[in-house]
């Protein structure tokens, strides 16, 4: 799985923006899972296999989201 973490740089209304330009999630989705990495200070934001996991978490780290791979 993919995981957020909450870090002290990014606003939340681009983490918001980058959940749904990138895993095209809806508003209402997008938005849980950042109040998730506010308030949680991480959220899994993707599962798959291994390779998809790895082009996720390079994907958020393209956005500058401090994002890691974990198994479930």
């Amino acid at each position: 799985m993919t995981i957020v973490w909450d870090d002290p740089v990014n606003l939340m209304s681009y983490v918001t923006y980058v959940f749904q330009e990138y895993f095209h999630y809806p508003r209402h989705k997008a938005e849980d899972l950042m109040l998730r990495v506010h308030h949680e200070g991480r959220a899994v934001v993707s599962a798959g296999n291994r390779e998809e996991m790895e082009r996720d978490v390079l994907a958020m780290q393209g956005y500058n989201l401090w994002s890691t791979m974990e198994q479930s």
